[in-house]
C-alpha cells in the first residue's frame, strides 16, 4: 500500500516554482536565489513532486497567527 504524503494533513502545499513566478516575487529583492534555505533532493515531498537540484519550492503553510505563511527553498543534492 503507497501513501500519498501530500494529501497528510502535516505536510504544507509544496509547488515548483515557474522562471516567470520566481522573477515576479525575487526581483525587487537584493538577494541571491542560491541564498535561499534548501531542502534535500532526497526529502519525500521533493521526490513526490518531481522537484529537480535547482528548483525553487513555493510552501504555503496555513497558520492560527498569520493566516497563511509561505516560503522558499531551493532544491540541492
Amino acid at each position: 500500500m503507497k501513501i500519498d504524503i501530500l494529501k497528510h494533513n502535516l505536510v504544507p502545499k509544496h509547488e515548483v516554482m515557474s522562471d516567470s513566478e520566481i522573477k515576479k516575487n525575487f526581483v525587487d529583492l537584493d538577494y541571491d536565489i542560491k541564498n535561499l534555505p534548501k531542502i534535500k533532493l532526497s526529502d519525500p515531498v521533493v521526490k513526490n513532486i518531481d522537484a529537480k537540484v535547482g528548483d525553487i519550492l513555493k510552501i504555503t503553510r496555513d497558520s492560527q497567527t498569520a493566516g497563511t505563511f509561505v516560503t522558499y527553498r531551493i532544491v540541492e543534492n
